[in-house]
């Protein structure tokens, strides 16, 4: 599995999902983003899944850097990675992953909290674990980035103060103009406002990997779903085109609707962190962007500002 995002000025994300390499692929979508922007991009790869050929064209291609999560972030990864000049920073969802990141040598540490939407590695919220991590790496030049559950300014300026000194947002961008995800999705994501933590969603394909999703009127009734079922019993509700092939919907799968996708769109999964419900319009990614700094600095300038002023 492999996602590839750029960033410029306008933040914009493309997210590619699947469980095989594509290597060709990939490299193409490197080189078409090196086209589109002279800042700095990198390449997210999940470890649950075949990525060596993946990880090879990153590094052959010199991408800025290389994002991954669910599986080691060996030391011998991150050499290799230094060595072709790709800094490494790991998803962590533990102060035990935390600590093997450090000693690997990792540029950055993404903290991942339960509240995030999608696949969710942690078992416990932000607000506990990212303080830990801080503490952990200390005076490290290893800077913490903060994930799970913060759209606005207010969990920006929350995640500051626990001791990040950046914020990861997944559910928010994809509720931009930008994002590739389907229509009907994004609508949902501005509709609802309750999600669920769960494992119904994927489990032949990716096994023992839960999830938090849209409390939708479909995983309603389907969230009961017995253990020994998965999606490898159901129809197929529809089709999409990831990279560059075809590929079938089962009802169950755990593939989101793109862009490109048709049938049931209602009935697939859409995955979402558990703040989704103060999102409430589809904006610019750039736009996201102006407001998440403008407001946590008129937050801190002002709001806390004042109340340290009354306390003092």
């Amino acid at each position: 599995m492999v996602s590839l995002q750029y960033f410029s000025k306008e933040i914009s994300d493309i997210l590619i999902l699947t469980d095989q390499e594509s290597p060709h692929y990939l490299r193409e979508l490197i080189r078409k983003t090196r086209s589109l922007t002279d800042k700095p991009f990198g390449v997210g790869v999940v470890l649950a899944f075949p990525h060596e050929k993946n990880i090879q064209v990153i590094l052959d291609e010199k991408v800025a850097v290389l994002q991954v999560y669910w599986g080691e972030c060996s030391e011998e990864l991150v050499l290799k990675a230094h060595q072709s000049g790709v800094k490494v920073v790991p998803q962590v969802g533990s102060l035990d992953e935390a600590n093997k990141a450090i000693y690997a040598g990792v540029d950055a540490i993404i903290v991942q909290g339960r509240e995030a939407g999608g696949h969710v590695i942690s078992q416990d919220a932000l607000i506990s674990l990212l303080p830990k991590v801080a503490d952990l790496v200390g005076d490290r030049d290893i800077p913490v980035i903060a994930a799970g559950g913060i759209v606005d300014a207010r969990g920006y300026v929350a995640a500051l103060a626990l001791g990040a000194q950046g914020v990861c947002l997944g559910t928010r961008f994809l509720a931009t103009q930008e994002s590739r995800a389907h229509p009907t999705y994004k609508r949902k994501l501005v509709e609802f406002d309750r999600t669920e933590y769960t494992d119904v969603f994927g489990r032949a394909r990716w096994p023992g990997a839960p999830h938090r999703v849209l409390y939708t009127p479909f995983f309603n009734d389907w969230k009961s779903l017995p253990p020994h079922q998965n999606e490898a019993d159901q129809p197929v509700i529809g089709h999409s085109t990831i990279h560059d092939r075809e590929i079938e919907i089962r009802r169950l799968a755990g593939t989101v609707p793109n862009v490109t996708a048709t049938g049931d769109i209602e009935s697939m999964v859409m995955y979402a962190g558990q703040s989704v419900g103060l999102i409430k319009e589809i904006l610019p990614a750039g736009e996201v962007v102006k407001r998440l700094v403008e407001e946590a600095q008129l937050l801190i300038k002002h709001k806390f500002s004042d109340i340290l002023l009354t306390h003092s």
